[in-house]
């Protein structure tokens, strides 16, 4: 028998924040937005954000603080709730912007990140075998050592025994080139095989697919992306890390001065920062 969500979730406490109770079917549907192993983590998160919310709510409402909802790129408008908590914030938590020595010292240690991928020329030959059949992956196995062996004898029948053998019809007919790739365009097996390969080098690798007969033709090193084009991009990484902990600090602020019944804020996080 099926059971929805809403169903299976144990019944909790009464959630209220200074007085409001925030209803059951509410959380409910927040429930959606925080998917968790165990239906009472779901639903405890959704009813932690729900608390978030009225807090601010309530603290824009004592402040008398109002706002004309924004438009987003994509044409949506913030609802009054929204517009207002989002003034709240911007008047209530002043976050610094990141210096040019914060964001220097954040490229330096974290290089990695602003490195492109490596570019490979790679040709193939795949002799497919199903992963769970041992017989017929055996088989395959030596049939691409046959093939590398010939291959090896003479590098000129590569394209030849692509398009004869290959069960990789599209690369096949090309000669078993496919082209210029970089990571992420293939399996992680393939992917790895190749970041150990020379260029010209012939090697069998084995994938979930089979058995590759591959020849890297060329690789091109990725290029660390210089500082003065990444720092706008840093930048705005550590200023929303910022004021993430930030608004969190200030909602936690808000809850140490609330009478919030139902569920604890050991640790929040903002609504309106992602």
């Amino acid at each position: 028998m099926n059971c929805s969500l809403t169903e299976a979730l144990p019944k909790p406490k009464t959630v209220s924040v200074n007085g409001t109770v925030i209803p059951r079917e509410a959380i409910a549907r927040e429930v959606q937005n925080h998917p968790a192993e165990k239906p009472i983590h779901a639903w405890q998160a959704a009813a932690r954000a729900l608390v978030v919310r009225e807090l601010l709510l309530q603290e824009s409402a004592r402040l008398g603080i109002a706002a004309e909802p924004l438009r987003d790129p994509e044409g949506r408008y913030e609802t009054p709730e929204e517009a207002a908590m989002r003034a709240l914030i911007e008047r209530e938590v002043i976050t610094p912007e990141p210096d040019e020595a914060s964001c220097l010292r954040y490229y330096q240690q974290n290089r990695q990140r602003f490195r492109s991928g490596d570019l490979f020329e790679v040709a193939h030959i795949l002799i497919a075998a199903p992963g769970e059949d041992k017989a017929a992956r055996a088989v395959a196995r030596m049939t691409a050592e046959t093939i590398l062996a010939a291959v090896r004898s003479d590098p000129t029948r590569f394209a030849e025994l692509a398009r004869s053998r290959s069960d990789c019809r599209t690369s096949g007919e090309n000669g078993g080139r496919l082209g210029q790739i970089t990571r992420g365009q293939t399996v992680a097996e393939f992917e790895a095989a190749l970041a150990r390969m020379r260029e010209g080098e012939l090697s069998i690798v084995e994938t979930r697919f089979g058995f590759h007969i591959v020849r890297l033709d060329r690789r091109a090193l990725g290029q660390v992306m210089p500082f003065e084009l990444a720092r706008e991009r840093i930048a705005d990484y550590l200023a929303a890390k910022v004021q993430h902990r930030a608004v969190a600090q200030y909602v936690l602020l808000l809850a140490g001065r609330a009478e919030i019944t139902g569920v604890a804020l050991a640790s929040v996080a903002s609504p309106l920062v992602q």
